[in-house]
């Protein structure tokens, strides 16, 4: 007579931008808990680490295909392991987690995701600044320059979301910054709208750059940066005097009352 079916669970986890006090409890718990755990020292900062338990076998995923990652969810599946898969930001952008996650159902392994602080907020908070801005820009388009190792779905350009004229965070470009800039111009985007250029940001070594849009393949070239770079841009970045109506004194919901002469300047009424 056969044993019951054995199955681990792996969780991916968020490790956010770089400081690694800026890992959430719940993705500490899960490495702390964690058999194995997976991390990525080209992305993730070691201190990470700090939290995995004594005995825990820990892989660096830099260096290695997905093949081999999913021999140890394989492991994990027959011995009934735990696995913290640890991403840098948040696995669900750019993480290469889905396809992590459709192996591990097949296997029959129970998954968690864990979210975690995306460099793009990280970038945003270095230079004090929030990216929907009232009548200014009430979306973040969050892309990439198209042409790059992987392809693009067609009508995602650069070009066309540039259009919006919304605040735009642009991941994994600024190796091709010229090519970069010129499609945010070409797009709509005025000369002299205002971009931030985040590297490494959070980490020990971070450089936080403020330019004009027309300025920013020489901004990235000057300080010789491609890789771990994500580029802001867009008018909130520099935005002032708009007001959110949800403090407004003539704003009223479920726990707050409205003042009646505020109700009726907010709402344009003599």
């Amino acid at each position: 007579m056969s044993g019951p079916a054995v199955s681990g669970t792996v969780t991916f986890v968020g490790a956010g931008p770089g400081a690694p006090d800026l890992l959430t409890l719940r993705g500490a718990a899960a490495i702390a808990e964690a058999d194995i755990v997976i991390w990525a020292s080209s992305l993730v900062h070691p201190g990470v680490l700090a939290h995995a338990r004594d005995g825990a076998r820990v892989v660096d995923s830099a260096a290695v295909p997905l093949e081999e990652v999913v021999a140890l969810y394989e492991e994990a599946a027959r011995d009934g392991l735990r696995v913290a898969r640890v991403h840098s930001g948040d696995p669900a952008l750019w993480g290469a987690v889905q396809e992590q996650l459709d192996r591990c159902a097949a296997l029959g392994l129970e998954t968690e995701v864990v979210p975690g602080v995306s460099s793009f907020t990280a970038v945003a908070a270095a230079v004090g600044r929030e990216l929907t801005v009232p009548e200014v820009a009430q979306s973040v388009v969050l892309t990439r320059l198209e042409g790059g190792k992987t392809p693009m779905p067609e009508g995602e350009t650069v070009r066309e979301f540039a259009a919006h004229g919304t605040t735009m965070a642009l991941f994994l470009s600024a190796a091709r910054a010229g090519r970069l800039q010129e499609e945010l111009l070409a797009g709509g985007y005025p000369p002299g709208t205002p971009c931030v250029v985040g590297y490494r940001v959070t980490w020990e070594d971070e450089l936080v750059l403020r330019c004009r849009l027309d300025e920013l393949a020489a901004t990235v070239r000057a300080h010789r940066l491609w890789k771990h770079t994500l580029v802001l841009v867009g008018p909130a970045l520099e935005a002032h005097g708009t007001r959110s109506h949800l403090y407004h004194p003539g704003h009223f919901h479920g726990h707050r009352r409205s003042d009646p002469a505020a109700r009726r300047e907010l709402r344009g009424a003599p």
